[in-house]
């Protein structure tokens, strides 16, 4: 039996601030559709409460009506779900609506849903996207003869060495490295260390991965989905 890699959970943000200027609009036979949105997408820096998306009106002088800002919020919110450069959430990211216009009877609470959807679809290319990967806190424990040898495997697998401590004849190797290079860790460190070497991991944090994987990433999920289309 042939298994794949597993699912790696890759998240994506943005790193600029992008404005977006937004009409939504639709004429068929009665009554149209229509919503007007103006404002941007910016970073968000990492909230206490953990928050990954905000929403901020700045919207005055009703125009937009009261009743369809949760509309552009909704909208923009569910946009963040799948995003555009390889289908994964975007987290990270503040959208401030500033201004806006409406008609009086195309308007509705779902051509501004519509307008604030594509809007982000449309500003996220200028936001300069980011793919962030999940970053693994890795404790290994080996014999002190074989501290090189694995201090070499977690650099080749992208990891940082944030500390090594002796005792008993042993060292203990802190790092952290990206979940995506832990597949196949166990075997290769009980090669190295024959079978003496042990490790533990638990989730630490989400970083950007270099731009090389973030292109091989993206084209991986355009070919996905052209596959999907044909």
């Amino acid at each position: 039996v042939i298994v794949g890699q597993p699912q790696v959970a890759y998240r994506e943000t943005i790193s600029a601030e992008a404005p977006y200027d937004y009409t939504h609009k639709k004429q068929t036979g009665g009554s149209g559709q229509y919503a007007k949105i103006v404002g941007k997408i910016q970073p968000l820096p990492p909230q206490e409460d953990g928050a990954v998306f905000k929403f901020d009106n700045k919207v005055v002088g009703g125009r937009i009506p009261k009743e369809f800002i949760p509309a552009v919020e909704e909208g923009f919110k569910e946009q963040t779900v799948k995003g555009p450069l390889i289908g994964f959430p975007i987290v990270g990211v503040e959208v401030v609506l500033e201004d806006g216009a409406y008609h009086d009877v195309d308007s509705s609470y779902m051509a501004f849903k519509i307008a604030a959807m594509a809007a982000l679809r449309e500003v996220y290319p200028a936001a300069k996207p980011t793919v962030l990967e999940p970053i693994m806190k890795l404790e290994t424990v080996v014999p002190d003869e074989y501290q090189g040898s694995a201090v070499g495997q977690i650099n080749q697998r992208r990891g940082s060495i944030v500390g090594t401590t002796a005792f008993d004849g042993n060292c203990v190797i802190e790092a952290e490295v990206p979940l995506t290079e832990m597949f196949g860790y166990s075997t290769d460190l009980r090669s190295a260390t024959k079978g003496k070497g042990e490790f533990s991991m638990e989730f630490a944090k989400y970083a950007a991965v270099p731009r090389n994987i973030q292109e091989e990433l993206v084209k991986k999920y355009q070919a996905k989905r052209a596959a999907e289309q044909k």
